[in-house]
Parts: structure tokens; C-alpha cells; sequence
């Protein structure tokens, strides 16, 4: 599969969104965008449960590496602050 990369921002904070909806079967690394000036959390609990409260907190230009996911709406985001969100890009697992 080629590699492939993205950008997903919350519209709405405490609205959680899925990453995306692309099938893919590699590892993804989530960046906080540069930019932020809130908490992004990262969770796969579901748009009705990831909040900044509950999730994996990452701060501006903070990383996360999830090992292997098989499409990117198994995966989710919430954000403090309207407009914030994460570049991603996944890697050969």
C-alpha cells in the first residue's frame, strides 16, 4: 500500500470526529498541528466518548504512534479549542 497522509481538525471542541475514513493496514503517526493552542486527544472509544478529559492528551507538535490500525475512522479526535487538529501519515509497519 503506498503511503499515505493527511490532515483531520475538530471542528467543534468537545465534538470528537474520526481521523478519517481511509482502509488502511500500516502504523499512523499523529502529530498535533504546530499551530494548536489547546489539548488534541486521541482515543478510539467512539465520537461519543473521547474527550480531552479521557484520551491521549498531545499538546502542539506532540506525536503519537499507533502500531496497526485498519481504517482511520477506528480512530478518533476531540479538541479544547475549536479549529484544532493533527497532520498524519502513515508507515510501513
Amino acid at each position: 500500500m503506498p503511503m499515505l497522509s493527511g490532515q483531520t481538525v475538530v471542528t467543534t471542541a468537545g465534538t470528537a470526529v474520526p481521523l478519517g475514513t481511509t482502509q488502511v493496514d500500516e502504523a499512523i503517526l499523529i502529530k498535533a498541528l504546530d499551530t494548536n493552542t489547546g489539548v488534541i486527544a486521541v482515543g478510539n472509544d467512539g465520537a461519543d466518548d473521547v474527550t480531552v478529559s479521557n484520551g491521549y492528551r498531545l499538546l502542539a507538535g506532540e506525536t503519537v504512534i499507533i502500531a496497526k490500525v485498519d481504517n482511520l475512522s477506528k480512530i478518533y479526535l476531540d479538541s479544547s479549542v475549536n479549529g484544532e487538529g493533527v497532520s498524519w501519515i502513515t508507515l510501513d509497519a
